[in-house]
C-alpha cells in the first residue's frame, strides 16, 4: 500500500494552549485510518489543519507526495482532498440534486463554468452515480433541510465524493444517528474505502474497531498511540486516556 496522506509533527496553539502537539502518522490508499480520543484531545483541530481551515505553526502536510501545508480549502479540495463536518454543512433550502450538482461543478473545466446546467455533462453524470450509490432516487426533489438527520449526514458524504478526491476526511459521520442509520453508514464507509482513502474521526468505539485498518489515538493534543484495531485496544495507556481504566 502507498500513503496517500502524511501528517509529519502537525502543531498548533492558541493561547499558549497547543492544540495539536507534533502528531504524526499516515494514512494508506484505500484504508479507513480513524482518529479517536476524549473531548477536547484535539481532533477536529486536526482535521482543520489538514484540510487547510487552520494553517500550522509547525509540521508538514503532505498529500499525495506534495506538500501542501496551509494550503487553503479550495486548494486542498484541488488537489484532491474532500471533507464532511461534524455540524451537518448543506444548503438547506436547495434540493438533494442541487446540493449535489453544485459540489460536481469542480469536475467541470473552469471555461465551462457558465453554461446551462444541462450542458454540464459530466458533473450530470457524477450526480447521477452518486444518487444511484447513495439511494436518493427517491429524494433528488426533496429540499435538504426536509430530509432527516440520517438521510442527511449520507448526503453531506455524498456532497464530500461528488468532486471525487483521493482522500475523503469524515469528522464524526454517525453522530446523532440512530443505531439502524449507523450500522447502515459503517457499511457505506467500508464500501467508499474501495475507491478513496478515509481519514475519520467517531467516537463509537464498536464501529471504529469494526471498520477501522488502522487508529490513531490522540489525548491533550498529542498521539498517544497508534496501530491495528487490536493492538490500541490492548494498549494500556489507551485504556486509562480514553476508556477511564487500565
Amino acid at each position: 500500500m502507498s500513503a496517500v496522506l502524511e501528517i509529519h509533527d502537525l502543531a498548533v496553539a492558541f493561547g499558549g494552549i497547543r492544540a495539536v502537539d507534533g502528531v504524526s502518522f499516515v494514512a494508506e490508499q484505500n484504508a479507513i485510518t480513524t482518529v479517536i480520543g476524549p473531548n477536547g484531545a484535539g481532533k477536529s483541530t486536526l482535521f482543520n489543519l489538514i484540510s487547510g481551515l487552520i494553517r500550522p505553526h509547525a509540521g508538514r502536510v503532505v498529500l499525495r507526495g506534495i506538500d501542501r501545508t496551509g494550503s487553503p480549502p479550495h486548494l486542498m479540495q484541488r488537489a484532491g482532498l474532500g471533507r464532511s463536518f461534524q455540524i451537518t454543512n448543506l444548503f438547506f433550502d436547495l434540493t438533494v440534486f442541487e446540493n449535489l450538482r453544485l459540489a460536481a461543478q469542480r469536475l467541470e473545466a473552469s471555461g465551462r463554468l457558465f453554461l446551462p446546467v444541462g450542458k454540464s455533462s459530466i458533473a450530470l453524470d457524477r450526480v447521477a452515480g452518486l444518487i444511484a450509490r447513495f439511494e436518493l432516487e427517491r429524494k433528488v426533489g426533496e429540499l435538504a433541510g426536509a430530509l432527516s438527520h440520517g438521510e442527511q449526514r449520507r448526503l453531506e458524504i455524498a456532497v464530500a465524493l461528488a468532486a471525487e478526491p483521493s482522500i475523503l476526511l469524515l469528522d464524526e459521520p454517525t453522530q446523532g444517528m440512530s443505531y439502524a442509520d449507523t450500522a447502515d453508514t459503517a457499511k457505506l464507509i467500508r464500501d467508499l474505502a474501495r475507491d478513496v482513502t478515509i481519514l475519520l474521526i467517531e467516537h463509537d468505539i464498536g464501529l471504529v474497531m469494526d471498520i477501522s485498518n488502522h487508529i490513531v489515538v490522540m489525548h491533550q493534543g498529542r498521539k498517544l498511540a497508534e496501530g491495528v484495531p487490536s493492538v490500541v485496544r490492548a494498549d494500556p495507556a489507551v485504556k486509562a486516556a480514553y476508556f477511564g481504566h487500565a
